[in-house]
């Protein structure tokens, strides 16, 4: 898969909801010219409380650095889980430089700002450690949503996510969403820009909010998506969790021997 542009967030390397083997095969399979990695790559807060770091989170380090070193363009965004590297802009780490915004413009001429989102969240802003406390309780939901998908498995029932339901219900909630929306869009209008592309609320959305095209990549943790721009400066979202469930069903419907339906009968006997 061949893209003009991939625009990447909220990974959380460093901490056990990440799924990095996802994102390991997406990097795999995906080349672009420019990548924007807009923020929370690694989570700084989760491993201050306790160091976690396999094989696979270190593994996402060194994709990213190879395509660098082959030529790609990357452009780390910090957000708040890493803004230890907004003390460093316009500096490179291997090949990948460091900013604290940017202005991306598609092959079709327009111009997108490139944010995390953070600092026009209240809370992050205005009550950092109620944020904390927040992110404490995230980990706990996606502990239980862990175990919850566990028993969905063995009873042959699809993943389900937990916080996104949560986040879907709960009105605070969608107010929430939808307020930060619509200031993203409004700090777009005043830097001259069309569209706003961000993370940061781990809901991956594309809609217009008037004449501002709004983008969130959404996250690594449960809904595995990413932004991508093709040549024709086409913006889409790509959720890759859907798709590697989509190859392994053909790959089960292909591997069945000749005859035999879903099921597992013979079309004789059905």
């Amino acid at each position: 898969m061949r893209y003009r542009t991939i625009f990447l967030s909220d990974v959380h390397l460093g901490t056990r909801g990440c799924q990095a083997e996802m994102l390991l095969d997406f990097l795999a399979r995906a080349e672009a010219e420019t990548w924007y990695l807009v923020g929370d790559i690694f989570d700084g807060w989760r491993l201050k409380r306790g160091w976690h770091w396999p094989r696979a989170h270190n593994d996402v380090v060194q994709a990213l650095l190879a395509k660098a070193h082959s030529g790609a363009r990357i452009v780390f965004v910090p957000g708040n889980h890493d803004e230890v590297l907004r003390g460093y802009p316009g500096i490179h780490f291997g090949g990948i430089e460091v900013t604290p915004r940017a202005v991306h413009e598609t092959a079709d001429g327009r111009r997108f700002l490139v944010t995390h989102g953070d600092e026009f969240d209240a809370v992050v802003m205005n009550a950092k450690w109620l944020a904390h406390v927040g992110d404490v309780a995230y980990e706990v939901a996606l502990w239980l949503n862990t175990r919850l998908n566990r028993l969905r498995a063995w009873t042959g029932r699809p993943y389900w996510s937990l916080s996104n339901w949560c986040k879907s219900q709960v009105k605070q909630a969608v107010n929430y969403i939808g307020a930060y929306e619509a200031v993203l869009a409004d700090e777009a209008r005043r830097h001259g820009c069309e569209g706003v592309i961000c993370g940061h609320i781990h809901a991956a959305q594309l809609r217009p909010i008037g004449e501002i095209t709004y983008v969130n990549t959404g996250d690594w943790v449960e809904s595995c998506t990413a932004a991508v721009e093709d040549q024709t400066g086409e913006i889409r979202l790509i959720d890759w969790a859907e798709q590697r469930r989509r190859r392994a069903a053909i790959r089960a419907i292909s591997t069945q021997p000749e005859g035999e339906t879903a099921g597992g009968k013979t079309g004789a006997a059905a």
